[in-house]
């Protein structure tokens, strides 16, 4: 494939990326209840997300996915009760400052797997990779340098997409240090929660 070949991917991708959704809405919360690293991480998750569904549809699993339609009806669910868990804790969350510093960057692994967890029960980005996809580019004539650059281009645009919500989302919270104020932002972080986790159960 040549270069203008993966532009429809790369504006289909940034459109439906930009349409807000469980996972800006879940990064935007993770900023704001947890700093930058946390969200980073996050967005890393869901980032990992994406590439597993255009691993599979470039694989040719849309279909296999369809008969096991069941396990993907699970997997929502079991997302959705995931971020309901961590509006929960958000909405609980001490008020401390210093504990909330201090709680920066240390929770790889949860704040990865929940990023991949949120994108992996989606809706949108399943409707995107296993029935849009196919619309925009050739997947019977995909070869290994071809879907290498599919990865790159689709770390590209969800970064640009979603980096910024994450700053602003940090850069608000940086400006906010007051015991009433972090208290705002932590139950403003678990209503984020809950809207992504009501966005993902039901949404057709």
């Amino acid at each position: 494939m040549n270069l203008f070949e993966f532009l429809p991917y790369v504006i289909a991708l940034g459109i439906a990326a930009s349409i807000p959704g469980p996972g800006i809405a879940a990064s935007v919360g993770k900023a704001l209840g947890s700093g930058l690293k946390p969200a980073f991480y996050f967005l890393n998750g869901l980032v990992l997300g994406d590439i597993t569904y255009l691993t599979f549809a470039i694989l040719g699993l849309a279909a296999i996915a369809s008969v096991f339609s069941g396990f993907f009806i699970v997997i929502k669910f079991l997302g959705a009760a995931y971020l309901l868990w961590l509006a929960w804790n958000f909405w609980n969350a001490g008020i401390d400052p210093a504990k909330m510093s201090s709680a920066k960057g240390k929770s790889f692994w949860p704040s990865f797997i929940s990023g991949y967890v949120v994108t992996i029960s989606n809706p949108k980005v399943i409707i995107f990779y296993i029935a849009l996809l196919p619309s925009v580019i050739d997947l019977n004539n995909i070869n290994l340098n071809d879907y290498l650059v599919l990865i790159v281009l689709t770390i590209a645009v969800l970064y640009l997409v979603v980096l910024p919500y994450i700053l602003l989302a940090t850069s608000a919270k940086e400006f906010l240090r007051s015991p009433k104020a972090l208290k705002y932002l932590n139950r403003g972080a678990a209503s984020a929660m809950v809207g992504a986790a009501a966005f993902i159960v039901f949404k057709k």
